[in-house]
């Protein structure tokens, strides 16, 4: 009996293998699906999906036998992985001096005709076979059938790369759940940290406009005291609006029935100043399944927006509602100043403002808007009110389909 060689590359070899995290799993019907045709198409009673590591070949799938593994110096497969790429064929094992005296030709199984195809990574490595036994010598191995054996050779790797690339995927995942994480811990303790002397110098502030305002009645002091506050007002803003911002971009979705109208007008009253707004809803007495807590934040900072950034004494908001199979359909309007169409992109974007005097314009609550939506299967797009000379109009929608 001749022992296989060890391949050159057999570092890289075993590193790829075991990238695949599937040495010593359960049985899975789409690997067994494989052995199954494969012994069909080759007429053989036996088929393997083979993995050859240090010192063993694994089955993952073994049709026809029950044994799950042998030693790696028995392994026909362990010879196969030495020509990635072509088969390893072995008609008569009795006769062939690699295999005659070896105890898987002389005992149980028994094998006396072997096919093997390498299973080789996109980046080249060979890290097993599929394989078909017969305890029989085959004279005739036909074109047809090599070439089947190869193509379900191909459909393993295929199995077996979706399978890394999930593990890739699962590793992402927690490193983005880990840093999101640390990003929440960190908006907490910015809170903490910077509002806390915000709060200090608003008040000090407070108690020299109150306590020295004879002294400099008559000179630009309150003025440049009016400034640090409306600074101190914007950075309090931003902070506020970055913490909301990881917040919402960062919570799990939970999916509700609830009815359109009925919370959007919970919405506005909860909101300042809600007795100027005017609400007119078209469509809206539906019942829908999906984030309530989403759709409580989108038209919350919505309506904010309208009446935050009014020019009017009274407030229209208009809000509409249609769906197909896939989505809904929202339109909402105000009859704002609306904004100029060099801005709608901008307006999307992280931390971009429109002015640079408004301290209640920190560039973070159309962008909540939009990541929230994306984040629910949908899009969003800004525009001016149909037929009117002022106004916002927004249009967005929601999927359906929420895993």
């Amino acid at each position: 009996m001749v022992q296989p060689e060890i391949p050159k590359n057999e570092q890289q070899r075993l590193e790829a293998l075991k990238s695949f995290n599937v040495l010593d799993t359960l049985e899975e019907k789409e690997y067994d699906a494989i052995t199954r045709i494969a012994a069909d198409i080759c007429n053989t009673p036996m088929a393997l999906v083979s993995l050859v590591d240090e010192d063993r070949q694994w089955f993952k799938s073994h049709h026809g036998i029950d044994a799950t593994e042998t030693p790696r110096d028995l392994a026909f497969c362990a010879h196969a992985i030495n020509t990635p790429d072509s088969l390893l064929l072995v008609n008569d094992a009795s006769k062939d001096e690699r295999f005659s005296d070896n105890p898987l030709v002389t005992g149980g199984p028994s094998v006396q005709f072997y096919a093997g195809a390498p299973l080789n990574t996109n980046e080249g490595e060979s890290i097993g076979t599929l394989c078909v036994i017969d305890t029989k010598p085959r004279a005739e191995f036909t074109e047809r059938q090599q070439a089947s054996l190869k193509d379900l050779a191909d459909q393993v790797m295929a199995q077996l790369e979706l399978r890394r690339q999930h593990i890739k995927e699962k590793i992402i995942n927690e490193e983005l759940r880990i840093k999101n994480n640390q990003l929440k811990h960190l908006s907490y303790r910015m809170a903490h940290d910077m509002k806390t002397p915000l709060l200090g110098i608003s008040s000090v502030i407070g108690f020299i406009k109150e306590d020295y305002s004879d002294f400099f009645k008559d000179t630009e002091i309150p003025n440049y005291l009016g400034i640090i506050n409306n600074r101190v007002e914007y950075m309090e803003s931003l902070i506020n609006g970055i913490i909301n911002y990881n917040s919402i971009t960062n919570a799990e979705i939970k999916i509700e029935s609830f009815t359109i109208s009925k919370e959007i007008q919970a919405v506005l009253q909860d909101q300042a100043n809600k007795s100027k707004v005017n609400l007119k809803l078209e469509g809206c007495d539906q019942t829908i399944n999906h984030s309530l807590n989403s759709f409580h934040q989108i038209f919350r900072d919505l309506i904010s927006n309208s009446i935050k950034f009014t020019n009017k004494s009274d407030i229209e908001i208009e809000v509409s509602y249609k769906e197909n199979e896939d989505f809904h359909f929202f339109e909402y309007e105000d009859n704002g100043p609306g904004i100029s169409e060099k801005y709608w992109e901008k307006v999307f974007a992280l931390f971009e403002k429109l002015s640079i005097e408004d301290a209640n314009d920190t560039g973070i609550g159309l962008t909540t808007i939009k990541v929230l939506i994306e984040k629910l299967g949908g899009t969003i797009e800004i525009g001016n009110r149909k037929d009117k000379e002022e106004g916002v109009h927004f249009s967005f929608t929601l999927s359906k389909n929420l895993v």
